[in-house]
């Protein structure tokens, strides 16, 4: 009787987007087709065919990682190069040297599989993990400790990462600010918005607890740009979740039906007292690295809007925090470079 005579539910009933709709249900198939790769025997041939065995697709995806790998960076000569000691520069030197962590401790770990499934080495627990790990494409635990938050696949997540090294790669060079960063390319993103307001504290002699970040929604992308502002920066890579941003208005404004994540334009974040903060017809508007929110939490950006507060809060369904959001996603990559 409920089922007959009751509505079907339906994201309206409860104040939000079809979109958000969208969004379990995607979760919950990707969830579902991850539980039956997880289900498949590992011993013998891949497909029903007999095709590749299991150490044969982990040996080559071993070996690809490897072959792409590039060399760890030069620290002593990085430091070298970067005399002036300014805030960026530091920021560039911590990325460089965790980057380095995390790649020094991919090769070792898979250059010690590649022993093992070869018979040089015994195979121990941890290398087992990791072998699982590569063939379900799931990034290996001890990867992960040494990382940066992700919802991807190893794949993809190898492809963001070699994407990484190459930005430090071009700004190490000359340590010269590029003219737009991807903020999302960074393991510790808060140090350099951080670098940020530490650049015009110094200049202006303003103490550091009395100032915040401003943020400027361009109309442009990366491309448009040839170099850095004289304050501040540039930043690109960020998606917004549960609404989207109209450059025409530049205003906050309901999602387009299933873009569930549209790509935000260049932002101009530059430092500015805290008495000048504009707070009126905006929505703070809280940044994470993934669409899990919680503990990837970076920072609180003002964006504006004619609606009131209240309705972007709600756009967002549990089980996550509740509210529209800039995140950055590997899945969306393509749209990042």
């Amino acid at each position: 009787y409920i089922d007959d005579s009751l509505p079907a539910e339906s994201p309206y009933l409860y104040g939000l987007h079809p979109n958000a709709e969208i969004g379990v249900l995607t979760q919950t198939s990707e969830k579902l087709f991850r539980t039956l790769l997880e289900m498949q025997p590992r011993d013998g041939g891949v497909g029903e065919g007999g095709g590749m065995t299991r150490e044969e697709k982990v040996r080559a995806v071993l070996e690809d990682i490897l072959e792409r790998l590039p060399e760890p960076f030069d620290m002593a000569e990085l430091l070298g190069k970067a005399e002036e000691r300014t805030p960026y520069q530091v920021v560039s030197l911590q990325e460089c040297e965790r980057m380095n962590i995390l790649t020094q401790e991919i090769r070792r770990s898979l250059r010690e599989l590649n022993f093992g499934l070869k018979g040089e080495l015994t195979m121990t627990s941890e290398m087992e993990n990791l072998q699982n790990a590569i063939f379900l494409d799931i990034v290996p635990d001890s990867w992960t400790k040494r990382a940066y938050p992700s919802m991807s696949g190893l794949a993809l997540w190898f492809t963001d990462l070699l994407a990484r090294i190459k930005e430090l790669e071009a700004w190490s060079v000359d340590f010269i600010l590029p003219s737009v960063v991807w903020l999302a390319g960074f393991f510790n993103p808060q140090s350099f918005l951080t670098a940020i307001m530490q650049t015009m504290a110094r200049r202006n002699e303003w103490p550091l607890d009395s100032m915040c970040l401003h943020c400027d929604i361009t109309k442009k992308n990366r491309e448009d740009f040839s170099s850095p502002p004289r304050e501040g920066a540039y930043i690109h890579g960020l998606f917004m979740e549960g609404a989207r941003w109209d450059p025409q208005v530049g205003l906050i404004v309901d999602a387009r039906l299933k873009e569930l994540t549209p790509t935000m334009p260049v932002i101009f974040i530059r430092a500015i007292p805290v008495d000048k903060q504009e707070n009126r017809n905006v929505y703070q508007c809280p940044v994470y690295k993934t669409r899990q929110r919680g503990l990837t939490y970076v920072w609180t950006f003002n964006l504006k809007t004619k609606e009131k507060p209240s309705k972007w809060t709600l756009a967002v369904p549990k089980p996550r925090s509740p509210g529209i959001s800039l995140i950055w996603l590997l899945e969306s990559l393509n749209n990042v470079l």
